[in-house]
């Protein structure tokens, strides 16, 4: 048996999508399970143990009709027997029917008329659960599992190499993300660092640092001390730096998914989007601030402090 997942979206979604992932392969052991996503969510899958082939396509309506045919040719060499889509891309839907792909099973809109089997999506609940839902129409009952990620020996080796070598103290550190664009002020930023190394100074602080993000960290860089800095350049890695720590600030981003799937104690803060879409019902190990006007800006560091001291 072989089975194809339409996944749009990027890393997040990817992440988010790894329990109905998981599903499947417990359901059918011996399947061969291919991802059809956008380029950039391809790194999602170095932490990915279920999937077999990653084929790529640009969901952005940014394709012509070679663009069509060449995915008409790479589904139809393949010969799914399933074909489960999020997204309600009509062309999409129409390339599964012309294929004779027997199961054809997304989310029920106006315009589902190909899919074979369609489900309606419940967008106010966890994201997880809202992608695992379309397994019903398998029979897949169990409940959606939490997101789980396997982390190669090399990443792992990497971080352990770099904490020693930043001189991480022993009582461990905390972790923080700030995310691009400067979305949480840097000056409050600043004001929670200094304070957590005023209450604590037995801790270290890692920023946790992309190449586009380095502006970001300069600024504090220059307004606080001893700052630990930490650069991964893959999944596996930020993976690794994220379970080792006491504890993770960050923003709604994969940070944060990434928290969610090893554990990681996790305060995070959400602008507009609802933090029930983003962490696991019953989940006790994040705690979400959301901001009280959709805009991060408006949460003042001291609630985040309160939350870090507090619970």
């Amino acid at each position: 048996m072989r089975i194809l997942c339409l996944v749009p979206g990027g890393i997040n979604e990817q992440l988010l999508f790894f329990p109905t992932l998981e599903s499947l392969k417990n359901k059918y052991p011996n399947v061969l399970i291919d991802v059809l996503v956008e380029p950039l969510a391809k790194s999602a899958y170095r932490i990915c143990p279920y999937v077999n082939e990653i084929l790529f396509f640009d969901y952005q309506d940014r394709n012509v009709s070679a663009d069509y045919l060449n995915l008409v040719g790479v589904i139809r060499d393949r010969g799914y027997d399933i074909a489960i889509t999020t997204g309600n891309k009509l062309i999409l839907e129409l390339l599964l029917w012309s294929n004779s792909i027997p199961w054809r099973i997304g989310y029920k809109t106006q315009t589902s008329w190909f899919l074979s089997h369609s489900i309606t999506q419940k967008e106010e609940q966890y994201a997880a659960e809202t992608y695992h839902d379309l397994l019903l129409k398998l029979n897949i009952q169990p409940s959606c599992p939490s997101i789980k990620i396997a982390v190669p020996k090399d990443d792992i080796s990497w971080t352990e190499t770099q904490l020693q070598s930043l001189s991480v103290k022993e009582n461990g550190y905390i972790a923080i993300y700030g995310g691009e664009n400067n979305s949480y002020p840097v000056s409050s930023w600043i004001e929670i660092i200094n304070s957590i190394q005023k209450k604590e100074p037995s801790l270290s602080i890692v920023l946790l640092e992309s190449n586009t993000e380095q502006t970001w960290t300069k600024s504090i860089l220059d307004n606080c001390k001893n700052l630990k800095i930490i650069n991964p350049d893959n999944l596996g890695k930020l993976s690794a730096v994220i379970a080792g720590a006491n504890l993770l600030v960050c923003i709604d981003s994969v940070p944060l998914q990434l928290g969610i799937a090893v554990g990681t104690y996790t305060i995070a803060l959400f602008s507009d989007t609802k933090a029930n879409h983003k962490i696991p019902t019953n989940y006790d190990r994040c705690i979400a601030i959301q901001s009280p006007s959709n805009q991060l800006a408006d949460i003042s560091s001291s609630t985040i402090l309160e939350k870090i001291w507090n619970g």
